[in-house]
């Protein structure tokens, strides 16, 4: 019987495919920032993927908002241990406003909540810098995707 640990890795092209798919399918992901102390802050936000950015919200109080604020970078994980995405991205926070009306419209069918208008949620808005994906110890070779912004694949 094969195991997952046998599996032959995933070329680029196909972690590629993978990691957009599930950007597209997974609704809910990992988000950690840090305070300018250093404090760690992580919790799982809904999101849709939309013109190459992932769009969340969350309270405009809530630790991760006040870390944004203050400049924090983010880091983003979708998957479980044996099918990773791990994302650095630069972060923004938007005013409940602050979508465009095709990006809050497929926020709101995504995760079918639609905050807009609530004063007080804020979206941020995540531009994935650097991309690592991998299932297994064999693919951890090649697992940088994206670099800089730019695709490697």
């Amino acid at each position: 019987m094969t195991t997952r640990e046998h599996r032959p890795p995933r070329t680029g092209e196909q972690r590629r495919t993978d990691v957009l798919t599930r950007l597209e399918e997974d609704v809910d992901a990992w988000v950690a920032t840090a305070s300018p102390g250093g404090e760690q802050y992580m919790v799982p936000l809904s999101f849709v993927f939309h013109d190459g950015r992932l769009i969340m919200c969350t309270r405009h109080i809530s630790g991760t908002a006040r870390n944004i604020r203050a400049g924090s970078r983010s880091t983003i994980a979708l998957g479980h241990t044996r099918d990773v995405v791990l994302i650095e991205a630069e972060a923004e926070q938007l005013a409940p406003d602050g979508l465009t009306p095709q990006a809050g419209a497929a926020f709101a069918a995504k995760v079918r909540w639609d905050p807009r208008g609530d004063e007080e949620y804020v979206f941020l808005r995540f531009l994935p810098r650097m991309l690592r994906a991998w299932r297994e110890e064999n693919e951890l070779k090649g697992s940088v995707l994206m670099r800089d912004g730019v695709w490697r694949v």
